[in-house]
């Protein structure tokens, strides 16, 4: 491996031999010896994990089974208690895993760009941000053949039914981001879809718009939503042959590890940005752990 000077006016490396080993360090938080390293040009010392994410975490050692843990629904705070560590530390491992997350969904969807997605589903979760008078939507895309997911975007709806105004006397005005999350589902996806494609969604009427934007060739089929069933959350449908089961499964899946996400449940999303990241951590787990990451070529 390619070591580089941290310095950003120093451009050494171990390529050039600009930069030469300068012995080990034992690192307590996961018991490895750690190679330094010294620049000749600048001075500067560093060590292999100098520029990692891990950098300055002291309990390592938690981390697989960490992530494993968020995402098999288990909640922040009784991870905590768990591994008897402070709430704070499992914060800031939800940023470091979402971080790592984003990054393999990323390669990942660059790898699937050799073998077009054919036929594409995507739908609206619908959850909340502390109380059901402030809703939440999750827009998730599917691989209808491969069980992928492609994407999954958070965004704030208002309140809709018969809370609709009790939300606006107690909240004020809450502003609709559902748009905004659908196109970035699409812009994240516009590669790796076939032109040709069949596209398959639920009968909502801000769906067409964007189809046709991004993919005016694809062969695009609306099916009327079906009644849920007590499996599954309400998201398995009670039909005899449902036309959109990948998809209704895998919002099932969501439901049945994201803990927040739960029906029934005393863990409540109380900030977007942290449910999106619960969602990063279990895209990851799903594609590249629950499925095996097994991409046809």
């Amino acid at each position: 491996m390619i070591y580089h000077c941290p310095n950003l006016d120093c451009h050494s490396t171990t390529k050039n031999r600009l930069i030469s080993k300068d012995g080990f360090f034992f690192r307590r938080s996961d018991s490895r010896k750690i190679q330094r390293f010294v620049c000749k040009t600048c001075g500067r010392k560093f060590s292999r994990a100098t520029s990692t994410l891990e950098k300055y975490q002291k309990k390592r050692r938690i981390n697989r089974r960490l992530f494993l843990d968020l995402a098999t629904n288990n909640s922040m705070r009784s991870c905590g208690r768990k591994y008897k560590v402070n709430y704070k530390t499992i914060q800031s491992r939800v940023n470091y895993f979402a971080l790592k997350a984003r990054k393999a969904q990323k390669k990942f969807l660059k790898k699937l760009e050799k073998s077009k997605v054919q036929a594409m589903q995507f739908d609206d979760l619908i959850t909340i941000e502390h109380t059901k008078m402030k809703p939440l939507s999750i827009t998730i895309a599917v691989d209808k053949k491969r069980r992928f997911v492609l994407a999954a975007e958070v965004s704030r709806i208002p309140a809709f039914g018969l809370l609709a105004e009790k939300s606006r006397k107690k909240y004020g005005y809450r502003k609709n981001d559902h748009e905004r999350g659908l196109e970035s589902v699409f812009e994240k996806i516009k590669n790796i879809i076939d032109q040709d494609a069949t596209i398959q969604s639920d009968e909502h009427q801000a769906y067409p718009k964007f189809v046709r934007k991004y993919f005016p060739l694809a062969e695009y089929k609306r099916y009327k939503g079906g009644r849920g069933c007590v499996a599954g959350q309400g998201e398995l449908k009670k039909l005899r042959f449902d036309p959109l089961f990948t998809l209704n499964h895998t919002c099932a899946m969501f439901r049945s590890n994201i803990n927040r996400l739960a029906r029934k449940s005393w863990c409540t999303t109380k900030r977007v940005d942290m449910l999106q990241k619960h969602v990063d951590i279990f895209i990851s787990y799903f594609n590249l752990i629950y499925l095996k990451g097994a991409i046809p070529i």
